[in-house]
C-alpha cells in the first residue's frame, strides 16, 4: 500500500497527466501493491487452541483425562462435550466480530475509470496505483485518495467518512477522499494513494487495532470466579488424596472419588450456563429491533457509564431542514423560499437545496412555482459561490433570481451600509448557533442590480427522540458525551436541543489535553468534542477506558468504526453503514434511539441473572466441596457416593439454565461484577450450608441410621437444599419472597429436579432407598434451613456490604 506526495494548497491549474504506460503500472505495483486493505487473519488452528488453554480449560480436560486414566468413559464424553460446547460458542462469536474488517474491505469501489497507455478504460478499483489518472462523475464512488486537476469541480460526500452534515465542494488542487460519494459534477483526478494508506484505510486499521486491543470484564469476571472456585476445589482435593493415602485407602478408590468431587466443584458449566443466560436476552432485545452480534457486549452494556454519541445520523436525522427565513426589504417568507426554488433544481438532490422545495411544499407554492419558466439556469460553482437562474413570467415579465454564500451575494447587490451590516449580523447570528445560511437576491426587470432579499438558515436536526432518550438514559445514571466531525458551533446548538450540556470542546483541546496533566478531568467534564476525526474518537473511546469507565459509543458511518469496535459496548444505529455494523456489537434496525434504553434495562436484568448464578454456584461449591472434605477428613465418612455427585452435578447445572428466563430487577446506575459481593454472599450461603449437613449427618449417626441410609439423605438434602439456594440468591439483599418473583419458565426446571432428586432417594435409584416419610422430614428440614438461610444473607448484605435503598432500584421491566 502507498501514496505519493499531494498538496492540498494548491487550487491553479495543472496540465492534465497523459496516463501511465502499463510499465509504469507494473513498476508502482511492485513498490505500492494493490487498492485493497490487507488483514492478517489468524489460522483457524491458533484460534481454536487459544480457547483450550487457560484454566477452567485446563481443569476440564485435567478431569476427562483422569476419567479415561480410570476407564470412566461416560465421564469423559459428558466432560468433552461441555468443554467442545463452551469453544464453539466463543468461536462462533469471535468470527461475527472478525467480519467488521472483511465489511470494511468490501465497501472499496469496485470499478475506476482510468487512463492507462493512452486509452480510458474501466478496471477493478484493487488495479490503481499512486499516479493514475482517473474520471469522476455524478454517483460515483471516489476509488482511492486523489487530487484534482484540469479545473475541474466536484461536490462530494463524505459523511460517512469525517462526520460532516453537508457534502464539500472540491476545486482543482484539493484532495478528495476514497469512498466518498461524487454528487455533482465531473473531473479528472490524479490518485495519491491507494489501499491502507488512504485515509479510508487508516480507518480500517484503527478497527484492526480496536479488535486486537478488546478486552471483556465479563470474560474477566468468569475467569477470576473459576479460578476461585479451582483453587478451593484443587486444596480440598489434594488434602482429601494425601488424607487417604495416609489411611492407605485404595488407590483407585482415591482417584474415582477425587475424579468426580473435581467434576463436580470445577465451573465446567459456568461459560456455558453465563452465555446460554446471554443469548436468551439477544433474543429478547431482537424483538425490540435491537442484534447482538457479541454476546459479552450484552455484560458490557450493563455497566456502561459514559456513552459516546456520534452527532451526525445518530442524534440527527442527517437531513438538512429549512429554519426560519430572515427576510429583507418588505420580502415575505413564501416570496424568499419562492425566489430560492427558482433558482435552484430539484432533479440535483443537491441536500442543500431538497430542504427549500420541502418548505415549498409545506407553504403551498407548489403551484404558484409552475407558472414561472426558467429561461437559463446557472449551476453552483466554487468561485462564484452562487446559482443564478433567469425566469420569465406566466402572463410576460422576466426577473433573474439568485443563492449562495451570503458575502458573495452582498457584494453584487446594492445595499446600505445599514443594510448590509444588518444583514452580516444576522449570518453572524446563524453561524454562532450552528446553522448553514444561504443568501438569496433577486434583480427585476427594469432594475439595475440584485436586491438582498432572505436568509436561509438550514440545519440537520435532532432525530425527533433523541431528547427523551438522552434523559432516560441520564435517568439510568449514564453520562453522555457527543463526538461530531462537525463544528463547535453546530454541536453547542445541537446539544442545546437534546438536552445535553453545551460544554462542547474542539478536538485541538483534546489533543492539547493528551499531553497535560488535566487531560483525564477534561475528558470527564466535558459534553463532548466537536471537529474530530476517526483516530480522535478512536483516542477518546481509549482513553475513558483508561480512565476505568466501560464506554459505550454509538455511531453509524464508515469514521466512526473504529471507536465502535474499541468501545465496550458499540451500538450502530438505524441506516448505518455495513463498516460500522460489523464493527459493533449491538445494531439498532429500527430509527431512534429509544431502543438503547430498552437494550441497557435487559442488560442489566441479565446481569442480575448472571450475578444470581455466579453467587449460587459458588456457594453450592464451597457447601460441597468442604463439606466433603471435612466428613472424610475429620469423620473418615464418605457421606455421598461417587455415583451421587454425578447425579447432584447433573441436577444442579443442566436445569439451571433456565435462569435466563427468570424475572430480575433493574438497577439504577450502572453495574460492574463485583467480586466482593460474590465471594462474601457465596462464601457465608457456603459455610451455613456445610453447618446444615452436619448438622444433619450428626442426628442420623445419633439416630443409628446406616451409612448407606445416610448417605441417600445426605443426597437429597444436598439436592433440594442446593437448588434453593438459587431462590436465595437471586433476590440479592432482599428476602426471596420480594419481588421480582421467580418467572415460571424458571420455577418449573428449578422445583422439578428436585423432585427428581427426591424419587431418586425414594425409591433407591442408584442409592439406597429411604421411603417418603423420611423424604417429607428432609424436605422440612430443608426448607426450615433455607429461611435461615435467607435471613443470614439479609444480614451478610446488611453489616458486610453497602445496600441500595428501595426508592433506588427500579422496578422490573417484566
Amino acid at each position: 500500500m502507498g501514496n505519493i506526495e499531494s498538496s492540498t494548497d494548491q487550487t491553479t491549474e495543472s496540465p492534465v497527466p497523459p496516463g501511465l504506460e502499463s510499465q509504469e503500472v507494473e513498476a508502482l505495483r511492485a513498490q505500492f501493491g494493490y487498492n485493497e486493505i490487507q488483514e492478517r487473519e489468524e489460522s483457524l488452528f491458533r484460534r481454536i487452541i487459544r480457547r483450550l488453554w487457560g484454566p477452567i480449560p485446563w481443569m476440564i480436560e485435567i478431569a476427562a483425562i483422569l476419567s479415561a486414566v480410570v476407564q470412566k468413559w461416560e465421564d469423559m464424553s459428558i466432560i468433552l462435550v461441555l468443554l467442545c460446547f463452551n469453544v464453539f460458542i466463543d468461536f462462533h462469536q469471535e468470527s461475527k466480530a472478525l467480519s467488521a474488517l472483511k465489511a470494511i474491505k468490501a465497501k472499496l469501489a469496485k470499478k475506476a475509470l482510468v487512463l492507462r497507455d493512452g486509452q480510458w478504460e474501466d478496471i477493478d478499483a484493487r488495479e490503481l496505483v499512486p499516479g493514475d489518472l482517473i474520471r469522476l462523475r455524478l454517483g460515483n464512488m471516489v476509488p482511492a485518495d486523489a487530487q484534482l486537476i484540469d479545473g475541474g469541480t466536484l461536490q462530494i460526500d463524505q459523511s460517512a467518512l469525517t462526520g460532516e452534515s453537508l457534502p464539500v465542494n472540491k476545486a482543482s488542487g484539493d484532495v478528495i477522499y476514497g469512498n466518498s460519494i461524487v454528487r455533482k459534477g465531473e473531473a479528472e483526478a490524479l490518485v495519491t494513494a491507494i489501499g491502507s494508506s488512504t485515509y479510508f484505510g487508516k480507518t480500517a486499521s484503527l478497527v484492526a487495532e480496536a479488535g486486537r486491543q478488546e478486552r471483556s470484564h465479563f470474560q474477566k469476571a468468569v475467569i477470576r470466579i473459576g479460578n476461585f472456585l479451582i483453587v478451593l476445589a484443587g486444596t480440598m482435593v489434594f488434602l482429601i488424596v494425601v488424607v487417604s493415602l495416609i489411611r492407605h485407602d485404595p488407590m483407585l478408590e482415591i482417584l474415582q472419588f477425587s475424579l468426580v468431587l473435581t467434576i463436580a466443584s470445577i465451573p465446567v458449566a459456568l461459560p456455558a450456563v453465563l452465555s446460554v443466560t446471554m443469548a436468551v436476552g439477544a433474543l429478547h432485545l431482537a424483538k425490540h429491533q435491537a442484534v447482538v452480534s457479541r454476546l459479552v457486549s450484552i455484560e458490557e452494556l450493563a455497566g456502561v457509564d459514559v456513552l459516546c454519541c456520534d452527532k451526525t445520523g445518530t442524534l440527527t436525522k442527517n437531513e438538512m431542514t429549512l429554519g426560519t427565513v430572515a427576510c429583507f426589504g418588505g420580502v415575505s417568507e413564501q416570496d424568499a423560499v419562492l425566489y430560492a426554488a427558482l433558482a435552484s433544481r430539484q432533479e440535483d438532490s443537491d441536500p442543500l437545496e431538497l430542504p427549500i422545495f420541502e418548505a415549498l411544499d409545506q407553504l403551498g407554492l407548489r403551484e404558484l412555482l409552475g407558472r414561472y419558466a426558467v429561461r437559463s439556469f446557472t449551476p453552483f460553482d466554487p468561485i462564484g459561490k452562487r446559482t443564478e437562474a433567469t425566469v420569465e413570467f406566466q402572463g410576460g415579465g422576466q426577473m433573474v433570481v439568485s443563492k449562495g454564500a451570503p458575502q458573495a451575494l452582498l457584494a453584487m447587490c446594492d445595499e446600505s451600509d445599514a443594510d448590509r451590516k444588518m444583514i452580516q449580523d444576522q449570518v453572524q447570528r446563524f453561524a454562532s448557533t450552528g446553522y448553514r445560511t444561504l443568501g438569496v437576491m433577486v434583480q427585476r426587470e427594469g432594475e439595475s442590480k440584485f436586491r438582498f432579499v432572505a436568509l436561509l438558515p438550514l440545519f440537520d436536526p435532532p432525530r425527533d427522540d433523541s431528547a427523551s432518550t438522552i434523559a432516560d438514559l441520564q435517568h439510568l445514571g449514564i453520562d453522555l458525551k457527543m463526538i461530531t466531525g462537525d463544528n463547535i458551533a453546530i454541536a453547542k446548538q445541537i446539544a442545546k436541543m437534546v438536552g445535553l450540556r453545551e460544554d462542547i470542546r474542539s478536538a485541538e483541546e483534546f489533543t492539547d489535553g493528551m499531553s497535560s496533566d488535566n487531560n483525564d478531568e477534561i475528558l470527564v467534564k466535558s459534553a463532548g468534542f466537536a471537529q474530530v476525526f476517526p483516530e480522535h474518537k478512536f483516542d477518546i473511546v481509549k482513553r475513558l477506558q483508561h480512565s476505568g469507565h466501560i464506554v459505550g459509543m454509538t455511531g453509524d458511518g464508515v469514521n466512526d468504526a473504529p471507536a465502535l469496535r474499541q468501545a465496550d459496548a458499540g451500538i450502530a444505529v438505524s441506516g448505518a453503514t455495513d463498516a460500522a455494523r460489523a464493527a459493533a456489537d449491538l445494531v439498532l434496525l429500527a430509527p431512534g434511539l429509544g431502543v438503547i434504553a430498552e437494550a441497557i434495562r435487559e442488560a442489566r436484568q441479565i446481569f442480575g441473572r448472571m450475578m444470581s448464578y455466579a453467587i449460587f454456584r459458588l456457594a453450592e461449591t464451597t457447601r460441597v466441596i468442604l463439606f466433603m472434605t471435612l466428613a472424610i477428613v475429620v469423620f473418615n465418612f464418605y457421606p455421598v457416593t461417587a455415583i451421587m455427585i454425578i447425579i447432584l452435578a447433573l441436577l444442579n447445572d443442566i436445569p439451571i439454565m433456565a435462569i435466563a428466563y427468570d424475572n430480575a430487577r433493574i438497577e439504577p446506575q450502572p453495574v460492574r461484577w463485583n467480586m466482593r459481593e460474590v465471594l462474601t454472599i457465596g462464601g457465608v450461603l457456603g459455610i451455613a450450608g456445610v453447618i446444615a449437613s452436619f448438622t444433619l449427618f450428626f442426628v442420623l449417626q445419633k439416630m443409628g441410621f446406616e451409612h448407606a441410609l445416610i448417605q441417600s439423605m445426605i443426597f437429597l438434602k444436598l439436592s433440594v437444599a442446593g437448588h434453593s439456594t438459587i431462590y436465595v440468591a437471586r433476590t440479592r439483599e432482599k428476602h426471596f419472597w420480594q419481588r421480582p418473583l421467580p418467572s415460571l419458565k424458571f420455577f418449573v426446571p428449578a422445583f422439578g429436579t428436585q423432585l427428581i432428586g427426591s424419587v431418586f432417594a425414594c425409591f433407591g435409584i442408584f442409592m439406597e432407598s429411604i421411603g417418603w416419610k423420611m423424604t417429607i422430614y428432609i424436605w422440612i428440614y430443608a426448607a426450615i434451613w433455607f429461611i435461615f438461610n435467607d435471613y443470614i444473607k439479609v444480614w451478610a448484605y446488611r453489616i458486610l456490604l453497602p445496600v441500595p435503598s428501595d426508592d433506588q432500584i427500579l422496578p422490573e421491566s417484566r
